[in-house]
């Protein structure tokens, strides 16, 4: 569920006033990941990379409350519920949109991801769940090896973005550069550096 708040009654009152109207509000960070662990659950229980990244940008989004908060349409809304975007090789060999609620479960949240990703390769129907959840967008480039891409600033999608591309091997680890861009009214760089820290642990400790 999504509610309109009052900034001034918010911890966000003073970055509505100083950013909501900014010609350029978004801020973007870039940071590589040690994905080794990500790649070995993959490979021994034949799960798709991609799927346990997004499950561990949601577990590690829950715990940072402004990701509950967003400034829509120069408003400032206040969620319930988070979601990871995926975009999806549909049918027809373009893209479609999928969302997919967060779940602290890995085996409930490979299960919908699963299913919705089929779902919307199928139908080329975009699943949104814009309406009720703050969603995490994500779009992963997964044939090249990119050192970071920078999102764009289209004044009505405000949502917090990530971009990643192919992991890189060193030694006998793997890393995987990951821009996040999000928007200055919905967080500052301590909640943003704060995130970013609790993703490596989400990624470290996935069983």
């Amino acid at each position: 569920m999504a509610r309109e708040v009052n900034p001034e009654e918010t911890a966000r009152a003073k970055a509505f006033e100083l950013w909501m109207k900014a010609p350029n509000p978004m801020v973007t960070f870039f940071k590589t990941f040690d994905v080794t662990n990500l790649v070995k659950i993959s490979a021994k229980r034949h799960l798709k990379f991609n799927m346990l990244l997004d499950f561990c940008i949601g577990k590690a989004a829950a715990s940072v409350k402004e990701f509950y908060m967003l400034p829509v349409s120069e408003k400032l809304m206040q969620y319930d519920t988070l979601a990871v975007n995926t975009i999806v090789k549909n049918k027809t060999g373009e893209v479609s949109s999928c969302d997919i609620l967060q779940s602290d479960d890995l085996d409930t949240f490979n299960r919908e991801y699963l299913k919705y990703t089929a779902e919307v390769a199928e139908s080329c129907i975009d699943r949104d769940l814009s309406a009720d959840s703050m969603v995490i967008g994500t779009s992963a480039i997964i044939d090249t090896q990119i050192d970071g891409a920078v999102g764009m600033n289209s004044g009505i999608f405000n949502n917090p973005f990530m971009i990643w591309g192919h992991y890189k091997k060193r030694w006998f680890r793997y890393y995987l550069p990951i821009s996040f861009q999000f928007h200055h009214t919905q967080m500052d760089g301590a909640q943003a550096g704060k995130f970013l820290a609790n993703l490596q642990d989400e990624i470290n400790k996935l069983k």
